[in-house]
């Protein structure tokens, strides 16, 4: 199984339907809200070189993905619908 880590916030619509979608297609994830958690924020910070332009951010076995790309997703978890 892979490590799926979801880096948001709570405010964020895209990150919500980035978990919803995530949870329907029974993929275990962690969600990292990088508002509320300082450890959080600097881990994100420190595998995007010290910036990054928004979220949602996922990080699949170490592999980035920006903003909410089904498509992108769905070929890194082996998801054959998007």
């Amino acid at each position: 199984m892979k490590k799926v880590i979801v880096y948001t916030t709570s405010w964020c619509g895209f990150c919500g339907a980035e978990k919803e979608w995530l949870a329907n297609n029974n993929i275990e994830f962690v969600a990292k809200d990088v508002e509320s958690d300082d450890e959080a924020r600097e881990e994100l910070l420190a595998k995007m070189g010290g910036q990054f332009q928004g979220v949602p951010v996922t990080d699949i076995d170490g592999e980035i993905v920006l903003g909410f790309d089904r498509a992108r997703l769905s070929k890194l978890l082996g998801i054959n619908r998007f």
